[in-house]
């Protein structure tokens, strides 16, 4: 099996590159024009696309083709005041630039909107306004000219003291959308609410990809085993362009064990790597560490050490049977 490593927005190496810089609302208010507001959103949008690109081609340099963008890259976008700016269509030339590098050199990218993106809300404006950010998110893949095989994220959501309810909320809800919005869509499992296993059949519902992430299932499970759902969260991925991913990150100590470590531990990964190994040819992971692209390196380090693991180049590996 070959496996392919990525890491999250920020480079930790590359200075004065961050892709998420924003504006906050006392500054916002402060301006108080919004048309002044607006330019300077647009401006600062600017400057996190640039500081992708940067971020791109270090990743390039560094042999890693799997990266996941900022879900802040037009800060406050999803704010009242801007409901009816298109800062995409403004953003079109940015975006398109960083397409190219994607297409060019085969990289996969996406991106995981935030929490507040939640399409089982018993709440209707809550509904709306995730399929308005999610609708916003996708439109920015579609400037970049990348179709389906780019995708967005998500969770499932919250259970609301109902899961049963909250599980056929998120079905009716997700049936409702736009097939081409439907079509840039993977679940993952969540660390608090629902499971992989849960999750994995709501994916199999609607008929989108599971994300498998190791650290929630570990927190966050019915004591079934990574034996019983991989095979079936493989097959997901069976008619998409990429392989199957999953995400990877270790718990931050054992009073916050939901938070995320700097570095990844190989016992919280090359276990499932070595059972992953025999259902499939490929698979990209994702690095959810404080320390982005270093606890990449490091554990590219680490595992060109460990038994059956083959280092191919910066970022990926070939597990040996």
């Amino acid at each position: 099996m070959i496996v392919r490593f990525g890491f999250v927005a920020m480079s930790m190496q590359v200075k004065n590159a961050s892709p998420s810089k924003t504006m906050t609302e006392k500054t916002l208010n402060q301006i108080g024009n919004r048309k002044l507001a607006a330019k300077k959103v647009v401006r600062l949008a600017k400057e996190n696309l640039n500081n992708t690109k940067r971020i791109l081609y270090h990743a390039l340099a560094h042999d890693i083709r799997f990266y996941r963008f900022s879900s802040r890259l037009i800060p406050l976008a999803a704010h009242p005041a801007f409901q009816k700016v298109d800062f995409v269509r403004t953003l079109v030339p940015q975006l398109r630039e960083i397409g190219q590098i994607v297409r060019d050199n085969d990289m996969r990218v996406g991106f995981h909107p935030e929490h507040f993106t939640i399409l089982n809300s018993p709440r209707p404006e809550v509904i709306r306004s995730s399929v308005r950010d999610l609708i916003r998110h996708i439109r920015m893949l579609r400037a970049m000219g990348l179709d389906e095989a780019y995708k967005c994220n998500i969770h499932v959501g919250g259970v609301y003291g109902d899961k049963e309810a909250s599980t056929e909320r998120f079905i009716t809800t997700f049936r409702k959308l736009d097939p081409r919005i439907q079509a840039h869509i993977c679940l993952e499992n969540d660390d608090t609410t629902f499971t992989a296993r849960e999750t994995l059949e709501i994916a199999q519902t609607v008929g989108v990809p599971c994300v498998l992430d190791l650290h929630h299932h570990r927190i966050n499970n019915n004591k079934e085993t990574l034996e019983e759902l991989w095979p079936q969260i493989t097959q997901t991925w069976a008619e998409e362009k990429f392989p199957p991913k999953i995400h990877v990150s270790s718990p931050r100590s054992e009073s916050n064990p939901k938070g995320h470590a700097d570095f990844v531990h190989l016992d919280d990964l090359v276990p499932f790597l070595r059972l992953a190994a025999g259902y499939g040819e490929r698979l990209d992971i994702m690095i959810e560490a404080k320390r982005k692209d270093e606890a990449l390196f490091q554990l590219m380090e680490e595992l060109a050490n460990a038994p059956r693991f083959k280092r191919i180049d910066k970022a990926t590996v070939k597990i040996e049977q």
